[in-house]
């Protein structure tokens, strides 16, 4: 079907076009400290939510900007790395990284191959087919990733951002008018690894047989290997289907309460007006909502676990929570209230983190950032430790100062990643959310945009002179005026 795909192809040029994408640049060039031009806008990250932040930012006609990603060319965002579920969580009809444009969707984009009986007996997407459909994506509408580029360090300075760069061609310095982070589901944190008294994770033992499950992990050594997993959330039960699937030979799963969530609360939030309306909450309901949410935790998809439970030597231990790991030449030992274990290899599948503290591309201003934790009581950020160190983000995404006037300019930087769940919903990852947060985000920048420079685009309205009557008899020459 690449006759279809083509086609498609085609038709997505055709239907932009008409759309008049991408939009004619009208942000006024501005002179960074440097005395050169300052980027627009610098983009970190050219997965899912990296590629809708550029699209919407050149539908609206802010051109000057760069779109920057650490990784290779196809590994972008999870999807082809540590992301290792069978189909995406998500119904199929979902749209987000297309923003509307009907010959971007997935839909469309899986007919032209498939046919509409293919789209009407697909269940769920197919997760390589999701990392396919984005490239193509990006390739339909030109985005300008420069790929093997990680920017290592941002600094405040007045009206602008420094970024320091690390590609294949050195480093750079920028300066931009504003960054947005996407960063993907670690944006704002880092992996989350427990602490245990036995364990370094620096050894040379520990590097070979703990794993954190956002590594990358070679499945096929662990064929006739007896493996522990921490975790029975989707990722501990998608890793444990791959390794089962790789012909591990035991795989054995820790669950610390005694049976696991029933129900995923979160999926009650993908309707529009939550998403649209959560933000407009007060602090008070914001946090409650979300505080209930991540509380009451997320089940494995259903699917997931049938992967792994129709393996004989799979099995899952509830209200074994672990409290000690120690790895040796040999295997690792898992301890539990319950007792200990011999394992080959274990992997940690306790997610990321939110804490900005873990970001060191932020490092120089992260203090003065305020996270949710200045926005509640000590009793409840106690209570919710993590939750409260979610950045407390404007409406556009942006950054706050923890205290007026101590860090000039943080409201340049955006926070298009998982961590602006408490503040926003899951507008930056989830696909439900992903176009409305990409709406909201570039609104916000092209009016910041147009708002600091807003007496020269007087200036220039003063200056605008094209005679509209010049071909009619009603004409008047300006000097006569």
């Amino acid at each position: 079907m690449i006759d279809g795909l083509k086609t498609l192809e085609n038709e997505a040029r055709r239907d932009l076009q008409r759309l008049n994408w991408p939009a004619a640049n009208w942000v006024l060039p501005t002179n960074a400290p440097d005395g050169k031009h300052a980027l627009h806008v610098l983009v970190v990250g050219g997965g899912l939510c990296g590629q809708a932040a550029a699209f919407a930012l050149m539908r609206e006609g802010v051109r000057n900007l760069r779109i920057v990603e650490r990784k290779a060319a196809g590994l972008e965002g999870p999807w082809a790395t540590f992301a290792r579920m069978d189909t995406l969580r998500s119904p199929k009809h979902l749209t987000g990284p297309d923003l509307g444009v009907p010959s971007l969707t997935f839909r469309a984009w899986y007919e032209a191959q498939h046919g509409a009986d293919g789209w009407q007996a697909l269940y769920k997407i197919p997760r390589m087919d999701w990392a396919e459909y984005l490239l193509w994506v990006r390739l339909v509408l030109e985005l300008p990733i420069e790929n093997l580029t990680e920017v290592t360090a941002l600094e405040l300075d007045g009206r602008f951002v420094r970024a320091s760069l690390q590609g294949l061609s050195g480093t750079e310095t920028l300066i931009a008018r504003k960054v947005v982070l996407a960063l993907g589901r670690d944006g704002s944190g880092a992996p989350r690894w427990p602490q245990f008294d036995s364990f370094d994770p620096g050894g040379e033992h520990a590097k070979a047989r703990v794993f954190h499950s956002a590594d990358d992990i070679d499945f096929e050594s662990l064929k006739g290997r007896r493996l522990g997993i921490l975790g029975a959330g989707a990722s501990g039960f998608d890793n444990a289907g791959t390794a089962l699937e790789a012909g591990a030979a035991q795989v054995t799963m820790f669950a610390r309460r005694p049976y696991l969530p029933q129900v995923n609360k979160s999926k009650w939030t993908s309707f529009p007006g939550f998403l649209h309306g959560f933000y407009s909450l007060d602090d008070a309901r914001r946090w409650r909502l979300f505080t209930y949410i991540f509380s009451e935790q997320v089940p494995p998809p259903f699917e997931s676990v049938l992967r792994c439970e129709k393996y004989a030597g799979f099995s899952v231990r509830t209200g074994a929570p672990w409290s000690d790991i120690a790895a040796d030449s040999e295997g690792v030992t898992v301890t539990t209230p319950k007792g200990t274990h011999r394992f080959d290899a274990v992997i940690v599948a306790t997610g990321f983190d939110v804490d900005m503290m873990e970001r060191a591309e932020v490092s120089a201003f992260r203090e003065h950032a305020m996270v949710w934790a200045d926005r509640v009581s000590e009793a409840e950020a106690r209570d919710h430790p993590e939750e409260s160190r979610f950045p407390y983000l404007g409406d556009a995404f942006q950054l706050q100062e923890k205290v007026k006037g101590a860090a000039p300019g943080i409201g340049n930087v955006h926070v298009f990643n998982w961590g602006c769940t408490m503040s926003h919903g899951a507008l930056a990852g989830d696909i439900p959310g992903l176009a409305i947060g990409a709406d909201r985000l570039v609104e916000g920048v092209v009016r910041d945009l147009f708002v600091a420079d807003s007496d020269r685009h007087f200036e220039a309205l003063l200056a605008h002179e094209e005679e509209e009557l010049k071909p009619t008899g009603l004409y008047v020459p300006k000097e006569r005026r």
